[in-house]
């Protein structure tokens, strides 16, 4: 394994002192037996903060026909979040994204991304890092009314660490039509085994069966596990392209109640992060424009708790909010 390997083989790992344990002669993968630190603490359910802003704009409108656009960046620890905002402002395929899955971000560096994008949002972090000192955890950011969210908290912790993963879920209003979407980070190679980490997928796939029409997306650490998503009905856009990251291709995109249209991968990240984007063109096939949902839209916001802006419940504020 050359050294750019190894190096982000320790990113995927949590950032920590690893020590390999045995190489294999053929393939030249690591097999990790032990973990130097400890990655972070996690969050209590009902001391979890959550993180959210609402941009109040014009009647949303798609901006391709009848078509939405969906990315998922893992913008690594969201160190270069100004990076991050240059490649999905400027890069011609993600530039009118109408969703944005974020992993490995907090919440101000979420925030933000959402306001250089005029974009709502909601965050939810998985754990508090103990080496940076900041939350970590996954984001939602959305043109159209975000109506409900949830943090969904992963079985099976760490192996090493104890900490559990995440995923951020939310209930978009799409022309008056829900729309649920998840940003989630699986466990890594040091975390879990890989049949589990199948099951983590599965997990959240079992909560977007409650819904019509659903998007799963993020770093699944993992290249192979579309079958989950293919067997129970979801389209697998992203299944190929180049690597995500130099251990293979990772980030992926699922859709179910959807007609996919086209996806791609963006080589260029502005050394955003040690991951790239990808992405994935949806067509809402009963769209007729969104001008007769205005009303639908007011209902909704009449009927949901006000968004705020860099809001954080109090300790004892539910982990899952509108749903």
């Amino acid at each position: 394994m050359g050294n750019a390997s190894w190096i982000a083989l320790r990113s995927s790992l949590g950032h920590c002192a690893v020590m390999p344990a045995l190489a294999w002669p053929a393939g030249g993968a690591l097999l990790l037996a032990t973990m130097a630190c400890r990655t972070g603490v996690d969050y209590e359910p009902s001391a979890a903060p959550r993180y959210v802003g609402h941009v109040e704009q014009a009647t949303p409108r798609l901006l391709h026909g009848d078509t939405l656009t969906v990315v998922s960046f893992n913008v690594a620890f969201g160190r270069q979040v100004d990076s991050a905002i240059a490649v999905l402002r400027q890069t011609p395929e993600l530039r009118d994204a109408d969703v944005v899955l974020l992993q490995e971000m907090d919440g101000e560096g979420t925030r933000r991304v959402a306001n250089a994008l005029h974009m709502s949002y909601v965050y939810h972090p998985a754990i508090r890092h103990r080496r940076t000192g900041r939350d970590f955890g996954n984001a939602v950011l959305s043109r159209w009314p975000i109506v409900a969210d949830e943090r969904l908290v992963l079985p099976y912790p760490s192996h090493y660490a104890g900490t559990h993963r995440i995923a951020t879920a939310a209930t978009l209003s799409v022309c008056g039509t829900p729309l649920r979407v998840y940003s989630t980070h699986l466990g890594t190679v040091a975390d879990i085994r890989h049949p589990r980490r199948r099951e983590q997928l599965a997990f959240v796939l079992a909560d977007a069966a409650r819904f019509g029409r659903a998007v799963v997306g993020g770093d699944l650490n993992s290249g192979d596990l579309g079958d989950v998503a293919q067997a129970r009905g979801f389209a697998w856009p992203t299944a190929h392209g180049p690597r995500t990251t130099l251990l293979g291709r990772w980030d992926h995109l699922f859709v179910r109640g959807l007609d996919t249209l086209g996806a791609g991968t963006v080589t260029d990240n502005r050394r955003a992060s040690d991951h790239v984007p990808v992405w994935a063109r949806v067509r809402l096939d009963d769209a007729h424009g969104c001008s007769a949902a205005r009303t639908a839209l007011d209902t909704i916001r009449d009927t949901q708790p006000p968004f705020v802006t860099w809001a954080v419940p109090p300790r004892a504020a539910r982990a899952s909010v509108g749903s």
